[in-house]
Parts: C-alpha cells; structure tokens; sequence
C-alpha cells in the first residue's frame, strides 16, 4: 500500500486573524479524510512548527522537531512577522518519513473527505507531481460544526497554488533558497522546482479537493512590501540555479503545457524598481490571472467561441 506524507505549519494567531477560524477546520478535515482513506492509501499527518505553537496542534498529528528560525534571522523588516522558512517545513518532513509522495498545503486549506483517495487515484494515472487548485466558499462559516455544510459548498475556481504534491526522493534536489512562507512568491518557487524534478507534472484546476473560507488576500497589503521584496530576491536566486541545471524553464513542458506564467515572472524578477512598484505589478499579474482562468470557463461552457472556433 502506498504511503503518503502531509505537513502543514499551524501557528497560533489573534482571534481577529482569518487563520484563527480555519486552523481548527483544516485539522478536522485532514483526519476525516485520513480516516476516509483507510485500508486504500496509508497517510501520515505531520506538522512542522515553532516551539510556541505546540500548543494548537490536536491528536493525531505527528509533531516534527521544533522550527529553529524565521526570516527575522535573515532579514530586516519594518513589521515583525515570525514567518518560517519553506525549506526548513518540508526539510522537516523528509526527514521524518519514508513516504513515497508528500504533500505540502497551507494551512488556511481544507480538504475533501476523499482528498487523499484522489491524491493516490492521481498519482496511479502517472503524474508523479501536482497541483490541485482550491475551491473558494463564502467566509459565513466559522466552526468544525458546520464543515458538513462547507463540504457541501460548490464554491468559485481560484487560480491560485496552494496544494502540492511531488515525490519524496526528488526533494534534496529542490532549490527553495530562503523563501518564507505568506507572501507572493512561495507558490512559484514550488512549483518551479515540481516541474524540473518532474515526469509528468499537471495542475488540477477543476477538482473539487480542496477549498478555502473566503478570499481576503491579506499577503497583498503595502506594509509587508519589504517582506515581497525579500521573497522575490530569494526567487531570483532560486531560479537562477534552476535553470543553470535545467535550462530555461520555459522551455519546459510542464510549464508550456499548464500556462504558469513564467515568463511574466521571469520578467518581474529581471526589472529593477521598488517593492511597492513590484507589489503593483504582481497584483496586476494577480488580476490578469483571474481574468484568463473566468474566460477559459467561459470557453469550457460554451459560452465564448475557442481560438480554434475563430480561425
């Protein structure tokens, strides 16, 4: 029987923060799903955290040693944010399993009873790493009690990457540099690395696996700009040893084949300007993003003639 890892990075946060709601929730629906599973995949649930955050992590999870430093230890910051590293979470969870695959999600992402069903049902059909792209519900939910409800919940597409999947004898070849976890640009470092590691890469934007309470984008405020230009340099670094191993990562085809938008990355990491200019620009790639994932549904319903329809 297959074995698949999962960590998240719980973290204990003001009642006013959105994660004070969905921490509570994702726990619950990671074991539902891991109880679903039974007797199909084996799946281990893991947590990587700082010492101060022991405290929130339920029964059934398996408690990865303690994180021993944050970006504050790499950087200089006008609002202290204690936020970790990627590379030590999921360096965290190679080290403490033997699982074929591993997961890594946010920890705001919940999940569907047959997640890990699926997730295995995926990774038999051949794609050996994955996206799955989450569903968006209405933020009127607010405890476990009502996750039949959420489950329930068709909810809207969201374009955004928040769910990987990838092997695990492929991770000490990742290059993650020293990007921190809750601002722009974690998820295309990940991701840049699944696909150059990767046999057969996709990204799932229409399965309903996932989902999240709302939509704040709280990672796009001004006043964590000087946060955004620290993740972008370690981008910079990160891709430039990507791509001195594998070439330009355009020319992937992972990349070609999922419309990642590397190219608009590549070009936000080239130009030289401001944090907050470059926060702009991204939120205007954020929204450009939007856009094209709202037409391309319109084109799968029928609603809007396809390039081939027009030629």
């Amino acid at each position: 029987m297959r074995k698949i890892a999962h960590i998240i990075n719980p973290v204990v946060v003001e009642q006013a923060s959105d994660l004070y709601l969905a921490q509570p929730i994702t726990f619950e629906t990671m074991k539902t799903a891991q109880k679903f599973a039974t007797g199909q995949v084996a799946v281990d649930l893991f947590t990587a955290q700082f010492k101060e955050d022991r405290i929130l992590v339920p029964a059934g999870f398996q408690l990865t040693a303690d994180l021993e430093r944050s970006v504050l230890d790499l950087g200089t910051f006008q609002k202290k944010r204690k936020l970790p590293l990627l590379a030590d979470i999921l360096g965290r969870l190679y080290a403490a399993t033997d699982a074929e695959y591993c997961i890594y999600t946010n920890v705001d992402i919940a999940v569907q009873p047959h997640f890990y069903v699926a997730v295995n049902a995926l990774i038999e059909k051949g794609y050996d790493a994955f996206v799955i792209n989450r569903r968006t519900v209405d933020a009127v939910y607010s405890r476990p009690a009502e996750i039949p409800l959420m489950y329930a919940e068709v909810g809207e597409k969201h374009p955004g990457y928040d769910c990987f999947v990838f092997r695990r004898d492929v991770f000490p070849q990742y290059q993650l540099d020293a990007v921190c976890l809750g601002i722009l640009w974690i998820d295309d470092i990940l991701i840049w690395n699944l696909v150059c590691h990767a046999q057969n890469f996709s990204v799932f934007r229409k399965l309903h696996l996932t989902f999240h309470l709302g939509d704040s984008q709280t990672w796009l405020k001004q006043k964590y700009s000087d946060y955004y230009a620290y993740n972008r340099e370690a981008a910079r670094r990160a891709l430039a040893v990507l791509e001195r191993t594998h070439g330009p990562l355009e020319k992937i085809g992972g990349f070609a084949q999922n419309a990642l938008g590397i190219e608009h990355a590549k070009k936000l990491l080239r130009e030289e300007m401001t944090a907050e200019t470059q926060l702009h620009m991204m939120k205007r790639r954020l929204k450009k993003r939007d856009e094209m994932q709202r037409r391309n549904e319109r084109e799968d319903a029928g609603e809007l003639p396809t390039a081939g329809d027009m030629r």
